[in-house]
């Protein structure tokens, strides 16, 4: 009896032993549904954060992904899960995330087509159903609840509020006309709606984790930038079908994820930043690149890439670049781009015309160039730019691609923002103890010559101007927060607006004229 005793405690022992890894999963998979799934989807395959698979954090660069889940993440809206998760779960967690979905789903052009839902009730009409200035609309999203408050430019009168697509990223774009409007999500949703008629068109899932688009110069294509699958999606604007899915591989034959794609209309072009090959891509939509977009003579071999690598409408100019260049800033003429260095520590300017690095760039502090913003200044031109790890903004001179100033601020800042009538740059901090600023900078004198505190201990941040930048908009980028309406003047707030956790907002006129003072 004894000896079947001792049996049945070592049996069970053994089975315990043998369960214990199971059990560690499942209590991981319970705790990322707790603590993660809102941002990053159920199945892991993203939302407002990015896909958790192993084909995303394999290519993780910087702290192991234990350390993020219990530290944070600087500069994202990652949290830190030390108080509530144990190191055990911590480490559990992070080996679950390391594990491959039984099945990612594929997202081509039938998936995508599959997808797609245009509204039946919708009826486009002739001219706006509201009597304002259609050219001084402004969009305010609503990320707090997921949606998008229309404004009326003149009086901040809320036309219509609508429901977005889930996390809304990287800027609606507006069709050269100003009258449709396409947002998308996180998790590759776009959405069109038709702000004359304040009615959602339709929705289609271009990719399953996505990062930005873009409008084609003609208003006839938009462009969305994948992280799942590494694809770049063009779409037609006027039915959202598919147009054509390019996978993105580099010239040695590695899969990239798509970074960021960028309209550049002079060129009738989309320019794309790769995640994970040292190249920058130009797009082109024009029937004869080389004779449409280089006047100068130059020619370029663009190599014909994509599904069927046969007949396209779409060929791809593939350029090395001599680091990785998440973010861009393009010149006015959309023949140079300045680059940020992943490391932080440095930039480069690529001429587009002939495909090469032309200059480096004094650039440390991961500058966010993505918000950079230009001027005349004495007898140049100058760009300006936050930084994401320190307190400073620079100024360059774009003809010398030297940096002229380095303006100390307050803390590491987003966004930026001004307007041609405007004499004031103003720099959100949107990181650190001072989120709660906004500084004004002179764009003369290059230096800070009020700093705003509208509403102390919340964070301030995101610029827009009206179109005739009589007015400049910023948000309190809190759940409770609101989009204060100040005198770009007197520097005086005269109208506050309620708002759900409010990000962007979006003025169409400076939008679809790339007025100077706002991000391209």
């Amino acid at each position: 009896m004894t000896r079947n005793t001792s049996f049945s405690k070592a049996a069970l022992l053994a089975a315990t032993l043998t369960a214990l890894p199971l059990l560690a999963a499942a209590d991981a998979a319970q705790d990322y549904q707790d603590y993660c799934a809102e941002c990053h989807a159920e199945n892991r395959l993203g939302a407002q954060g990015p896909a958790l698979i192993p084909e995303t954090l394999a290519r993780m660069r910087g702290p192991k992904i234990a350390e993020v889940i219990r530290d944070g993440r600087v500069t994202t809206q990652m949290p830190g899960y030390s108080e509530d998760l144990t190191d055990e779960q911590i480490a559990a967690l992070a080996e679950y995330l390391k594990t491959p979905l039984d099945v990612i789903p594929p997202w081509n052009e039938a998936e995508i087509m599959a997808s797609r839902v245009m509204d039946e009730d919708y009826a486009p009409v002739d001219a706006p159903v509201w009597p304002s200035d259609p050219m001084n609309i402004t969009l305010a999203v609503e990320t707090g609840d997921h949606h998008i408050s229309v404004l009326d430019g003149d009086t901040f009168e809320v036309l219509d509020r609508f429901e977005t697509p889930f996390a809304v990223h990287g800027g609606p774009k507006f069709t050269p006309d100003g009258k449709f409007v396409f947002i998308m999500s996180r998790d590759g949703w776009v959405q069109k709606y038709d702000i004359y008629a304040l009615k959602q068109v339709g929705r289609v899932r271009a990719g399953l984790n996505s990062r930005n688009i873009a409008m084609s110069g003609d208003g006839k294509w938009l462009a969305v930038a994948n992280y799942l699958p590494n694809t770049l999606t063009i779409l037609s604007t006027d039915d959202l079908s598919v147009a054509e899915v390019h996978e993105v591989v580099g010239k040695d034959g590695t899969p990239s994820r798509v970074s960021a794609v960028y309209q550049a209309p002079p060129r009738d072009s989309f320019v794309l930043a790769l995640k994970d090959v040292p190249e920058i891509w130009e797009v082109s939509y024009s029937k004869n690149p080389d004779m449409g977009i280089y006047a100068a003579g130059f020619t370029h071999d663009w190599r014909i890439e994509g599904p069927t690598k046969q007949d396209t409408d779409f060929p791809i100019r593939k350029i090395t670049t001599p680091d990785f260049l998440d973010d861009f800033f393009f010149d006015q003429k959309y023949e140079h781009i300045m680059g940020a260095s992943r490391k932080g520590e440095d930039g480069l300017v690529i001429d587009l015309v002939i495909g090469q690095k032309v200059a480096d760039l004094d650039l440390p502090g991961m500058p966010h160039l993505g918000s950079g913003i230009t001027w005349d200044w004495k007898d140049t031109k100058v760009m300006a730019t936050p930084h994401l790890k320190d307190g400073t903004v620079s100024v360059i001179d774009m003809n010398t691609w030297e940096t002229v100033k380095r303006i100390t601020t307050e803390g590491p800042g987003f966004f930026m923002r001004s307007h041609k009538t405007s004499p004031y740059v103003w720099a959100d901090v949107f990181f650190g103890p001072n989120r709660d600023k906004m500084h004004i900078i002179d764009k003369e004198t290059l230096e800070i010559v009020k700093t705003l505190q509208p509403v102390p201990g919340a964070t301030v941040a995101h610029v827009e101007f009206t179109k005739d930048g009589s007015h400049a908009l910023v948000s309190v980028w809190e759940d409770e927060g609101e989009v204060l309406v100040y005198d770009a003047k007197t520097l005086e707030i005269v109208k506050r607006l309620p708002m759900r956790k409010p990000s962007g907002k979006y003025n169409v006129w400076n939008k679809i004229t790339f007025e100077e003072g706002t991000s391209h």
